[in-house]
């Protein structure tokens, strides 16, 4: 197809915010919902972009991530409520994993409050924020730095977490899969990741709704291995039947 004025312009949005929802696509360009709905059908189908539950963005790739300052733009109000919704579950004086990803860096800036905690991390991101806490202690991960996102991967990172049994591992992921699965893009953090998820007593997985349904090459687990759920939107189909059968505690911050 070629993409008439109007869907030059919703492309030239998403390009430039790399997601966002139908009422703003609506809201920006004039138009009303059901205009952009068929657009977006449209440009669906010619794989220029990709559909979420209520939204948009950039077409996926199941190989690469998109980088590290563009997700931490994405989603932002999603995932400020998701941390502070997870940091209101955490308690002081306890001891919890944090991995990477930018929805992780917003719950360590959530924290910054909390007295008492034990902090390990495989992202030097998390650290330094939560380095300013004269109240927490945070142990950082060994192992090789991703440059592009501050992240530590590698065999290191994994036999470094080895030596621990943390209260919560508080993950975040790139993409659940109708399945089930929880999956990323590298290799070596998945590693670091799946070794997170058996070190810890809980594990709570906080993913804004864009996460649902995106493909990612590999899998970390299932939701089977998560005991709670914190995201901004009602999970789509099938996943609350998925969730239930996990027997997953789900909270949605509205």
């Amino acid at each position: 197809m070629k993409p008439n004025p109007r869907q030059l312009t919703l492309l030239a949005l998403l390009q430039t915010q790399g997601s966002v929802t139908v009422e703003q696509l609506a809201d920006k360009l004039g138009v009303t919902l059901q205009t952009v709905r068929r657009d977006v059908q449209r440009l669906d189908d010619e794989g220029l972009l990709t559909r979420f539950h209520g939204g948009v963005r950039v077409p996926s790739s199941t190989i690469e991530n998109i980088a590290h300052q563009q997700r931490e733009n994405l989603h932002a109000d999603g995932k400020n409520r998701i941390a502070r919704a997870v940091a209101a579950a955490v308690p002081s004086d306890c001891s919890l994993i944090l991995n990477i990803g930018t929805t992780t860096e917003a719950i360590a800036r959530a924290l910054l409050h909390h007295s008492g905690l034990r902090v390990i991390t495989n992202n030097l991101n998390v650290a330094t924020i939560l380095s300013v806490n004269p109240k927490c202690e945070v142990i950082v991960v060994g192992g090789v730095v991703r440059g592009r996102d501050q992240g530590i991967v590698g065999e290191a990172a994994v036999d470094f977490i080895r030596q621990f049994k943390v209260d919560i591992a508080i993950i975040g992921i790139s993409g659940i899969e109708a399945d089930g699965s929880l999956r990323d893009y590298d290799f070596r953090e998945v590693k670091v990741s799946q070794t997170i998820l058996s070190h810890a007593r809980e594990v709570w997985l906080a993913a804004d709704s864009s996460k649902f349904n995106r493909p990612a090459m590999v899998e970390v687990g299932t939701l089977a291995q998560i005991d709670r759920l914190f995201t901004d939107a009602p999970p789509p189909e099938p996943f609350p039947a998925l969730l239930a059968e996990a027997q997953v505690r789900f909270e949605v911050t509205l």
